[in-house]
């Protein structure tokens, strides 16, 4: 029993020293397969980056998104109920709110040019050279005069061949 259990110990030595000291042949790295490769895990990882920063926009984005259409709807909202404050004009029109959104006129006293805004909402570059262009009194009232043309013809209006002598 002794002699099987040196004879097994034996053995086990002599196959780990020939795995030990027996020569690997390592693989001859390609430097260009190397090279791709790294290419390929570098393109990889900026592509990652890239996904990731469109993901954390992303909520932002479709917030600011959401938000900013309901502050349009409650812009339309707050342009129709600021029409039941503006009845002491004579006469009022309904611009469509670009670059303003009602001009008001007091016959006798002067025209207005009427902006609704909420608390917080500022006015828009248009709305401020608008604005600008106001306060220096640089509006003026064109007349303009538009010719009518005439362009009358005379059109066939009985059906073909229907002969009128009959």
């Amino acid at each position: 029993m002794e002699i099987a259990l040196f004879v097994v110990i034996f053995l086990l030595l002599a196959v780990i020293l020939v795995l030990l000291f027996r020569l690997r042949k390592a693989p001859a790295t390609d430097i260009d397969e190397l090279a791709n490769r790294l290419r390929f895990a570098l393109a990889s990882a900026d592509s990652v980056r890239e996904i990731q920063r469109i993901l954390e926009s992303l909520p932002h984005d479709v917030l600011k998104s959401i938000t900013s259409s309901e502050a349009v709807r409650a812009g339309k909202l707050n342009e129709l109920l600021a029409t039941l404050e503006l009845t002491q004009y004579d006469r009022l029109f309904y611009l469509g709110g670009n670059p303003v959104d009602f001009v008001g006129i007091k016959y006798g006293q002067g025209v207005d040019f009427i902006e609704v805004k909420t608390e917080k909402a500022a006015l828009s570059p248009a709305e401020k050279e608008l604005k600008d262009l106001i306060e220096c009194k640089m509006v003026n009232y064109v007349p303009l005069s538009v010719q009518r043309i005439g362009i009358a013809e005379e059109v066939d209006t009985k059906p073909e061949g229907i002969d009128e002598s009959q």
